[in-house]
């Protein structure tokens, strides 16, 4: 075993394609405000999105081991907090990409 987790998913394709859609989904309609850190994203989502949340964040602590995701309540939103070390912080950057304007 190394010192370090492997920046990797174990979600299947076909599994990894369904979270990634459904974070695309949950961004359009519940997201309010994104922002980068060094070491990670602070992305903030309406209170009614918080179940929902919840539960993808709870896909991606098991298929996402390298990055650390937590969630909290904060002044009538609801935060996503997702740090990583190195590679990681660019993976995090291209996993919660803004939309691009079209």
């Amino acid at each position: 075993m190394t010192e370090t987790t492997p920046v990797a998913c174990t979600l299947t394709p076909a599994g990894l394609a369904a979270q990634g859609e459904r974070w695309h989904r949950l961004m359009a309609r519940a997201m309010t405000e994104r922002a980068e850190a060094p070491d990670g994203l602070r992305i903030c989502f309406r209170p009614e999105a918080e179940e929902e949340l919840c539960a993808m964040v709870a896909v991606e602590t098991e298929c996402c081991p390298w990055a650390t995701w937590t969630v909290e309540r904060d002044a009538g939103t609801i935060v996503l907090d997702v740090h990583s070390t190195a590679v990681g912080v660019a993976t995090l950057a291209g996993m919660f990409a803004p939309a691009s304007a079209g």
